[in-house]
């Protein structure tokens, strides 16, 4: 197998030298394609084919990527990809001329043409272009992947969207979809008079959610400031300044872990609504969410992972409290102390910290058993005042708020409040978030004086929401993960050259190898990799003796999933076949070194004879093996990955 692949490698690179060699002709021959600035372009493919019975017989000019070539001695075909799709042209040596169609049989799949000449349809059926001029644009100097196959490597496909884009029609889609969807929501809320703003994303106090933030160094002022975690804080300013109806689409940053439904930076939209509450967002929400559908779909039914959901009735509206009640039957209502709530807790083996509170706690019961139920469009209202320190409380039960959250496959999809506008009320707020802070939770807000400033010179009452465009996007087009809705998801650095890997395209991750650039001709150099910083990670050191561990079964299993544990930035969980026909839970807290969508599929080590261990409420039964070592005095990590060929179970002796 190694062979084979080293024979592939050989072959691809004989390939590039010689796309090299025929770029270097052409410009000795004066014929460079790179010196070329335009191209008239007038038609696309599908424009072409959808008007074919007025286009017929007329001459166009087309531009594109060459994705297939048939040569057949004085007549050739070629298909041309551009933005729109694909079509066919017949290249013939007494149309184009004989020096431009030796030319032309010397262009490689990939390379970008320009194509003039009249739209014809062939003996088979199939509209084209009969070319009566082809002009190479671009070389394309890499190979694109083969034909059939294309480009199925998830990892890869991330990194190089571009060739994404090339190979996989539906990705092209995709986003040509959302781009449309962002386009809906500013056409729904310019009709009702809203305006589209910006605030900074350099902020010297990141508040309005509970986020870690990304820290960073303004060299000209010697001031550190922060990645904006929300957007909300600037807009509710720009309510105080009489802007009655606001909003922006963009970037905030959030310091977390990377998973199907999170991506450290990530599009949000929130609004705000001068004189209305959190029910306005509501009606708000439910006609933004069917009139985009409706405009990008073209209906309001949507179908996601084979589940349909109606936008079109009424969206259930349902409280907390009431949610909790549903789904385990007990009444919130009748739960009067933080005893009691932990009580309920250990009970339900729900997980709670010593400084959470009894609306903390709710929430937590209503994660662990409410929100998978969530999957037709559904608000949840009305939040314990603990999780929400920018919301009103509600007048007639002031231990709870007017907040909702939306949800659709039980995922939350908006946030919203009927804002908090009492200045004094919002100061004890953000001095309860700094005593959490100092408590150690690293999400909790600081107090943002000049916003309280805002809030002295007044803020009429107002309607606020946050929606999170990427699971929108992921709804509508179907896609599983939210890296399939990103052009430019965030990925983790292949290599020990972090540099030279943003400028060089890797193709395979590599956990231990040291990169060392060589000229694509050159001789591969061996590489002398130091090991004598290499130790096996602790192994349970407090649990585990020697005679426990002398008896550890070590044993081949394979990644059937892994996600990221709600909760925790460090946990992966892991689904494994370990061969026993019973599916195994290990939880690893390897996050910091690796994706989750990465590691599935993979084989790895692991130690199956643990007694289980609960982490995050999880039972972890058993141990993925992985090496640390330190390099340049850092910790480094890398999970031992075997050969794809060492069956599920396969003992290691």
């Amino acid at each position: 197998m190694a062979e084979q692949k080293k024979v592939q490698e050989q072959d691809v690179n004989q390939l590039r030298q010689v796309r090299r060699e025929k770029l270097a002709d052409l410009q000795a021959s004066g014929n460079d394609p790179f010196v070329i600035t335009k191209y008239d372009v007038t038609h696309h493919s599908m424009d072409i084919k959808d008007h074919f019975e007025e286009m017929e017989g007329k001459d166009v000019a087309i531009a594109g990527r060459i994705m297939s070539k048939r040569v057949m001695g004085k007549a050739s075909f070629c298909n041309v990809q551009d933005l729109q799709g694909n079509i066919q042209s017949y290249v013939a040596r007494d149309n184009i001329g004989e020096e431009a169609y030796k030319a032309f049989k010397k262009m490689d799949i990939g390379d970008i043409v320009g194509i003039k000449g009249d739209v014809f349809r062939t003996k088979m059926g199939e509209i084209s272009i009969h070319a009566q001029e082809v002009t190479l644009l671009s070389k394309s100097l890499q190979i694109l992947p083969e034909k059939f196959h294309g480009l199925t490597n998830t990892d890869l496909r991330y990194r190089q969207r571009y060739v994404d884009l090339i190979m996989n029609p539906d990705v092209k889609d995709t986003f040509i979809k959302r781009s449309k969807i962002l386009s809906a929501i500013r056409k729904y809320l310019d009709g009702q008079g809203f305006m589209e703003v910006e605030t900074p994303i350099l902020v010297s106090n990141a508040g309005g959610a509970a986020a870690r933030p990304f820290e960073t160094h303004f060299n000209a002022l010697n001031e550190d400031f922060k990645l904006r975690i929300s957007l909300e804080l600037y807009l509710k300013r720009l309510i105080v300044g009489g802007m009655e109806r606001v909003y922006e689409i963009g970037r905030v940053f959030r310091n977390e872990g990377l998973d199907t439904r999170h991506n450290p930076e990530f599009t949000l939209m929130e609004l705000y609504q001068a004189y209305t509450d959190y029910n306005g967002m509501m009606d708000l929400t439910e006609n933004l969410y069917r009139f985009v559908a409706q405009e990008v779909l073209g209906t309001t039914k949507i179908t996601y992972g084979g589940v349909e959901m109606d936008l079109g009735k009424p969206f259930e509206r349902i409280t907390m409290v009431d949610a909790v009640k549903k789904y385990t039957g007990i009444d919130w209502n009748e739960v009067t102390t933080l005893k009691e709530a932990r009580r309920l807790a250990k009970e339900h083996k729900v997980e709670f910290e010593e400084r959470h509170k009894k609306g903390d706690i709710l929430s937590l019961f209503f994660e662990a058993f409410v929100e998978e139920h969530l999957i037709q469009p559904t608000f949840v209202m009305d939040h314990p005042i603990e999780i929400s320190p920018l919301t009103k409380k509600k007048p007639e039960n002031p231990e709870y708020t007017e907040r909702f959250e939306f949800f659709m496959n039980g995922w939350e999809m908006a946030n919203a409040y009927s804002e908090l506008n009492d200045p004094i009320d919002q100061r004890a707020r953000f001095k309860a978030q700094e005593e959490l802070l100092a408590q150690g939770d690293e999400e909790a807000n600081t107090t943002d004086e000049d916003f309280l400033n805002a809030l002295e010179i007044g803020m009429p009452p107002t309607g606020g929401i946050g929606f999170g465009i990427d699971r929108m996007c992921m709804l509508l087009t179907d896609s599983a993960a939210i890296r399939d809705v990103l052009l430019f998801p965030t990925m983790k650095s292949m290599g020990a050259a972090k540099n030279e890997a943003n400028n060089a395209a890797q193709t395979t991750p590599v956990a231990a190898k040291v990169v060392v650039p060589v000229e694509e001709t050159a001789a591969p150099a061996k590489v002398e990799i130091d090991f004598s910083n290499v130790e096996v990670e602790p192994l349970f050191e407090d649990m585990v003796d020697f005679d426990t561990f002398s008896k550890s079964d070590f044993r081949a299993v394979k990644v059937k999933e892994c996600e990221a544990v709600p909760k925790s930035k460090k946990l992966l969980k892991f689904v494994l076949d370990d061969g026993s026909g019973v599916d195994r839970v290990i939880l690893s807290g390897i996050h910091d070194y690796y994706e989750p969508e990465f590691l599935v599929g993979k084989t790895l080590l692991a130690i199956t004879n643990l007694p289980p261990r609960k982490m995050m409420g999880i039972d972890s039964c058993g141990m993925i093996i992985s090496a640390t070592h330190l390099v340049e005095g850092r910790e480094g990590l890398n999970v031992l990955i075997l050969d794809d060929k060492i069956p599920a179970g396969a003992k290691l002796y």
